[in-house]
């Protein structure tokens, strides 16, 4: 049973940051209702190709939609439509979380904000993820990944250093914004799902993608409010540890991440070069970030004199951190990650192979362990059976098909 069984989520997110969130709550067992606009559904259902292979030669679903809507159910339900709105109040009485991402007021007008719901269902803990917040002079403002990526500093320290072929500000190659958002809206949902259990009152959740990119600049914004100074992009080193970064080997590339001087040292000494160590330059991690430069003309001319899996084997068994550049393919043939069960196969009904890959969560539990029920669900899969468990008879589904406040059919 998993951790989050006795709990239920009103996923009414869509693209990546709250249906991320929502995944995670799935994953760890709750019981996540994925509320969708009839016919068209989530918009990252088309976001393709890459799409799944289905059968009968229909397009299936795109691989963005799968990565983020494990586990749920699907409910294809309008709730710009009086009956919708209806709909959503009577599931909001048993449920404990309502995630959504609309604009600021945007459920308002609805009557689905967190002071309508609350008046229903005290006990329910509303968490609104938006681009940049529910007040200041942004607040309006629509938010996406690549644009907060931009205005957070993220892209200010992504890139090659200013000078170098290729310079220039780059995003990360994923949402990472949208994914960090949406765990730290899944740590605040639970958080408040912990103070319920001493107040016995639910709670408003605001998460902003803007406030969680600059929270996650980690160390560089320390660095920029400790010294005054914004940091300026560096490629792939380090800012604040050196040797840090990546180096053309005879035959491809490898990291080298030199943690610390003991490191350092044996580093050295089998690069033959142990009088790098001694050097007064160099012989501290402040002293070798004050004379970068230097330093890493002389190691990359010492790095390229030998294989990548030739300085691998050296210092992995002197244990000094380094690695190879894996694509993605190389990844998952990996054989940590396959040890590590990172690559699922779920069961999927219309999928040609019969099941769907996914990408384990990485949760590792040995009392409530991470479950795999179902899936991503094709669009309004559960809406009856959902509908049914509400209360409703079998007339009233009928009348909202009619009136194409809902789509979709019967769970299997």
């Amino acid at each position: 049973m998993g951790a989050l069984s006795h709990i239920r989520v009103l996923d009414m997110s869509r693209i990546l940051a709250g249906p991320w969130a929502g995944q995670l709550l799935a994953d760890l067992g709750a019981d996540v209702i994925k509320i969708e606009r009839p016919q068209r559904g989530d918009d990252t259902r088309s976001w393709g190709p890459p799409w799944m292979d289905v059968h009968q030669q229909e397009r299936g679903e795109a691989a963005y939609y799968l990565c983020a809507n494990r586990n749920k159910r699907s409910l294809a339900l309008d709730i710009t439509s009086p009956q919708g709105q209806e709909v959503i109040r009577n599931l909001v009485k048993d449920c404990d979380i309502l995630l959504e991402n609309y604009k600021v007021g945007g459920l308002k007008k609805y009557g689905l904000d967190y002071d309508s719901l609350k008046t229903i269902n005290p006990r329910l803990i509303y968490c609104s993820i938006t681009g940049f917040g529910q007040d200041g002079p942004y607040a309006k403002r629509p938010g996406y990944d690549f644009l907060i990526q931009a205005m957070s500093g993220l892209m200010s320290i992504t890139g090659e250093k200013d000078g170098r072929p290729g310079a220039g500000p780059q995003k990360v190659g994923v949402a990472l914004t949208d994914v960090l958002t949406g765990m730290y809206a899944t740590t605040g949902v639970l958080a408040a799902l912990a103070a319920r259990e001493k107040t016995g009152e639910g709670q408003y959740i605001d998460v902003a993608l803007m406030d969680v990119q600059v929270a996650c600049l980690a160390n560089q914004a320390m660095n920029y409010l400790v010294s005054g100074t914004a940091p300026k992009r560096l490629g792939n080193a380090h800012p604040n540890i050196v040797p840090y970064q990546s180096f053309a080997t005879s035959d491809g590339y490898m990291i080298l991440a030199v943690g610390n001087d003991d490191q350092f040292r044996k580093f050295c000494r089998e690069a033959g070069a142990e009088y790098l160590a001694d050097d007064e330059r160099y012989q501290t991690n402040a002293q070798r970030v004050a004379n970068r430069e230097t330093l890493a003309e002389t190691l990359a001319e010492l790095i390229l004199t030998r294989s990548t899996t030739d300085w691998i084997n050296a210092l992995e068994a002197l244990s000094v951190p380094c690695g190879p550049i894996n694509t993605i393919k190389d990844v998952f043939e990996d054989p940590q990650i396959q040890a590590r069960g990172m690559k699922l196969d779920v069961a999927h009904d219309t999928a040609v192979a019969g099941s769907m890959p996914s990408v384990a969560n990485p949760l590792k539990m040995s009392g409530t362990p991470v479950r795999y029920d179902r899936a991503a669900p094709t669009l309004g899969e559960h809406t009856q059976h959902i509908l049914k468990e509400a209360g409703l008879s079998s007339d009233q589904i009928t009348y909202l098909y009619e009136q194409g406040v809902i789509s979709g059919g019967e769970a299997t």
